[in-house]
């Protein structure tokens, strides 16, 4: 434990998700101890995004304006739309380069045991999304856990309803890993998302 306004810093720093008692009590002194960290830079933008960012009205994207620059590119191809649970895996998707459609942002995933339902999830933007008809394949993007795995399920069965092609990423094992490591549901997930191979 620390005097006053260092332990006050080292407590908010750990409030940060991934950040433990140790990570924080680090950031704490790289901020103290080097002198050219701007903390007035940082304090500025840390109030700026506050007030800046939002969440795109179409997708639930993270965007300064209504509309996320995904949204708003005329080059996206409008009958594929990706769902996933957070803004941070829009990111990790385009990374890729492999996506061309939109996105659809869920805000989460169904976790009964933290109170998260459907209702607290964007499932009903989504269902007006689809409702003109544009849309022709949802790819469900969810995260390959419990939680990820109940959104994926619930998701699937409320879209059958629609005539609208429904896919899920595939699973499985990562490349450069070993058999041996594998945990029996990811090596499951690999027998079933197992391809043909063309010569």
């Amino acid at each position: 434990m620390y005097e006053g306004i260092v332990q006050e810093l080292i407590d908010e720093l750990g409030q940060l998700p991934g950040i433990g008692p140790k990570s924080a009590q680090r950031i704490a002194f790289h901020i103290l101890q080097t002198e050219k960290f701007d903390v007035t830079r940082l304090a500025n933008v840390l109030l700026e995004v506050r007030d800046k960012v939002r969440f795109c009205d179409i997708c639930g994207n993270v965007s300064e304006q209504p509309t996320c620059l995904i949204c708003r590119d005329p080059r996206r191809n409008p009958t594929s739309i990706c769902v996933v649970e957070e803004a941070k895996d829009v990111v990790a998707i385009e990374r890729t380069r492999e996506f061309k459609g939109l996105y659809h942002v869920l805000g989460g995933a169904i976790s009964p045991i933290d109170g998260v339902g459907p209702d607290d999830l964007r499932i009903r933007q989504l269902m007006q999304r689809l409702a003109d008809n544009t849309v022709q394949e949802v790819i469900i993007a969810t995260d390959p856990n419990l939680e990820g795995e109940a959104t994926a399920t619930y998701l699937s069965r409320l879209l059958t309803t629609l005539e609208i092609k429904v896919t899920r990423l595939a699973s499985g094992l990562p490349v450069g890993g070993d058999l041996e490591y594998a945990d029996e549901v990811t090596l499951g997930r690999a027998f079933e998302g197992r391809r043909e191979v063309t010569h």
